[in-house]
């Protein structure tokens, strides 16, 4: 099984969206820029919400035959480890190997030794194309790489190994994820990571780097662009040197974990990728069940009435919303409007402070990754939230294909096209 050149990894916690999600799509490739889907849920998700990666499936394979979506589509294991991956075999086709609470973990010596040992040839000056400079690797530098990340790569062997023993090597797209973590990785230790990649014998076709910056849930990305447009670029042409030198799949890409709309640094991607004629997996999150709060809100009634709903419950329980979120997230109490002054929000006041839309006095960050972060509290309103979805079916959809398309898609994927 082979990932598209470009694909965009599309969450959608209710598992209601998926006909607007394509029909954002739809429009893209018709725009000459073929952008496979992606449908991500995590563990945590669906446990969250007491769902299973079969109804991702379903709801997958539901819009793709609604929409008569004709590319290729895939279900991914977002964030999976041994612990928990027997649950996505069945629906998956797509594994997100989160390795990275192994990164650091100290590998013994005699395995940095053997490690060195075999990669001997990696110690110097290395002239990659599309680089200014050569990397340079001393012998210090590749034997503290290898003791940083090889529990962490041979985990991701483990589970890769799980995995293909039980639905059949080619079966799978395969994510090597180590973004998750608090340093960045440089480019020189991304060429000592994917060596390791191959002798593990991983069949990755992305692998998602930690970048310098935040990569906040559901806002803009906090950082200097132009440090992270020059990581990306490098880790790009690492990547590309990497699948010659240790006969990794040729289509092997970067995946960006964005915590979605990181929208300052879609333009240095694009850039990058027409440069260097490369791909890309952009892993958005569960900014779709915003949109879904926005149109809920922007219907009024009893729609209104609901999204204020969320908010009130959400409020009094921040500690437990936010805790697992904490390392993802900025959200201040004291930055948060009131219940009493949401209550009094019409419908379009209340879209204006949770839509993503900077430029707009209304806009609210703090609000927006706050709802974000609690969609637990409308999984527990069960069937009274999904059945306002269903009742406001048009404007909701509106919503969401409007955000994925015109501040993703586009912004990205569009500029390809014009090129």
């Amino acid at each position: 099984m082979k990932l598209a050149r470009y694909s965009m990894g599309i969450g959608d916690r209710f598992g209601r969206q998926g006909r607007a999600q394509l029909q954002a799509l739809q429009a893209v490739c018709a725009a000459g820029v073929p952008v496979v889907p992606v449908w991500n849920k995590s563990f945590r998700e669906h446990s969250i919400i007491h769902s299973r990666p079969m109804d991702t499936r379903r709801a997958a394979d539901a819009a793709v035959a609604a929409e008569k979506w004709t590319g290729g589509y895939h279900v991914d294991a977002d964030h999976i480890s041994l612990k928990n991956v027997d649950a996505f075999l069945e629906a998956g086709d797509f594994f997100t190997l989160d390795v990275a609470d192994h990164i650091g973990v100290a590998a013994p010596e005699a395995d940095v030794a053997a490690f060195v040992a075999r990669h001997r040839d990696l110690i110097g000056q290395h002239k990659i194309d599309g680089l200014a400079q050569p990397l340079q690797v001393t012998a210090e530098a590749l034997a503290a790489s290898a003791c940083k990340y090889l529990c962490a790569v041979r985990e991701a062997g483990k589970l890769y190994r799980h995995i293909a023993a039980r639905k059949g090597a080619g079966t799978f797209v395969t994510e090597v994820s180590m973004d998750e973590t608090n340093q960045p990785q440089t480019p020189p230790e991304m060429l000592v990571i994917l060596a390791a990649i191959a002798d593990e014998q991983i069949p990755a076709q992305t692998i998602a780097p930690k970048f310098t910056g935040r990569f906040n849930k559901g806002v803009d990305y906090v950082g200097d662009s132009n440090v992270f447009a020059a990581e990306f670029a490098a880790d790009v042409c690492v990547v590309r040197h990497a699948v010659r030198r240790f006969g990794l799949p040729e289509n092997l890409k970067l995946s960006v974990h964005s915590g979605s709309d990181k929208f300052s640094l879609y333009g240095p991607i694009a850039e990058a990728l027409l440069r260097f004629d490369a791909g890309v997996h952009l892993k958005t999150a569960g900014t779709t069940w915003l949109e879904e709060m926005i149109g809920l809100a922007e219907a009024g009634g009893d729609g209104l009435a609901l999204a204020k709903d969320v908010y009130r419950l959400a409020f009094g329980r921040f500690d437990e919303l936010c805790g697992p979120y904490t390392t993802v997230i900025d959200v201040q109490v004291s930055r948060l409007p009131s219940v009493a002054k949401v209550n009094s929000w019409d419908g379009s006041r209340f879209a204006r402070a949770l839509r993503h839309v900077p430029t707009c006095p209304d806009f609210n960050p703090d609000f927006r990754q706050f709802i974000h972060v609690s969609y637990k509290v409308a999984a527990e309103m069960g069937p009274r939230y999904l059945d306002a979805l269903q009742a406001h079916e048009a404007i909701v959809a509106r919503n969401v294909r409007e955000n994925i398309l015109e501040r993703h898609l586009k912004p990205l994927f569009g500029v390809l096209a014009k090129k």
